[in-house]
């Protein structure tokens, strides 16, 4: 069966928080990285960019190109809770979901019946529930593996999407210029260029054995990437320990009120996720998510080790500690059941990829 990989890539993911956080950051060229005088730059907002800025640049380097940068320390708890975010709309479309860092990830969505079963749709779909949901914008690549789908989310960057499907793969390949296959880096693009090699159309002309004895093992990974071939499968390195729903609406809800009356219908959504996902194990907590109008988010959970699928009156005393303000207005609302998986493997991710 053929492949259907999407690769999101969140952009500018650091600056694209500050800016959701503070609407006032948004027009200027901005910098997330360290204040003192060897720090280095983490990040920065496509303002910044246009002056030359990029990661690991030195500040004071940062600041002689763009003397109006505006530099903001790293929030890596604001920052990892926006990745989970992320992660978890990724996860509501399908469990096989691969993580490379805070702000990208691999989809396989090849068995996936939802939009149609096109990847094209899902992937329209992701970017406007991230957008919507988390409040920043992500790019995304659709191809048929994971190679060809990481150029496509780089291809339109930013907020864009990009789709390369099985019959365009050939003529896309050739056109590609090979600084843009994943390990070439200056030194290995100027020894191909040495052979005469700029784009992957130049580089199927070398033949297998002659790139292995120039490059190493490198050299058949550089042959079957000019020709878009890519076997790897999405891993999976994560067991699930909670499933969730949530709801942004389109008109904040007014107050404390308005909340419990569509907790029924999210209830329902979450049985219905319980059971698609088969999950059967035992519950051992329940947990209430809001985000307000302001964009700050809360969230409360409490220990519930049952069995059964808990009804809405179950998340009722969550709601009535969270909300201290009956008249304050909600863009988000979200529950879930954490379960008990004392003998999980723990993965952690790397935070630069």
């Amino acid at each position: 069966m053929q492949r259907k990989i999407i690769h999101v890539d969140c952009d500018c993911f650091y600056a694209a928080v500050e800016m959701r956080d503070d609407p006032a950051l948004r027009n200027l060229p901005l910098a997330i990285g360290g204040q003192g005088g060897r720090g280095v730059v983490a990040t920065c907002n496509y303002q910044a960019r246009a002056f030359g800025v990029h990661s690991a640049m030195p500040v004071s380097e940062a600041r002689r190109l763009c003397p109006g940068l505006v530099m903001v320390p790293p929030d890596m708890n604001r920052y990892r809770m926006a990745s989970r975010e992320v992660m978890g709309i990724l996860r509501e479309l399908t469990d096989l979901v691969e993580p490379l860092s805070l702000d990208e990830a691999f989809l396989d969505v090849s068995e996936v019946t939802e939009h149609r079963g096109s990847a094209t749709l899902m992937a329209r779909f992701l970017r406007r529930k991230i957008r919507d949901q988390v409040g920043i914008t992500v790019s995304a690549g659709v191809a048929p593996n994971k190679f060809l789908a990481k150029i496509a989310s780089d291809w339109e960057k930013p907020d864009g999407l990009f789709v390369i499907r099985p019959g365009d793969v050939d003529a896309f390949v050739r056109q590609l210029p090979v600084n843009k296959l994943f390990g070439v880096g200056r030194v290995t693009a100027a020894k191909l260029a040495d052979l005469g090699v700029s784009h992957c159309a130049d580089l199927q002309k070398l033949t297998l054995a002659q790139l292995v004895e120039r490059f190493g093992k490198h050299g058949a990974r550089l042959y079957d990437m000019a020709r878009g071939i890519d076997e790897r499968p999405v891993v999976v390195s994560r067991i699930a320990k909670s499933v969730s729903v949530e709801r942004t609406f389109s008109r904040d809800l007014p107050g404390k009120n308005a909340c419990v009356s569509v907790l029924p219908s999210l209830v329902a959504d979450l049985e219905r996720r319980l059971k698609r996902k088969q999950a059967d194990k035992p519950i051992h907590k329940l947990f209430i998510k809001i985000r307000y109008s302001d964009f700050s988010t809360h969230t409360l959970e409490r220990m519930r080790d049952q069995r059964n699928l808990p009804e809405p009156e179950d998340f009722l005393p969550l709601l009535d500690e969270l909300i201290t303000r009956e008249d304050r207005p909600v863009r988000l609302l979200g529950l879930g059941v954490r379960f008990r998986n004392d003998s999980a493997p723990v993965t952690q991710l790397r935070l630069f990829d």
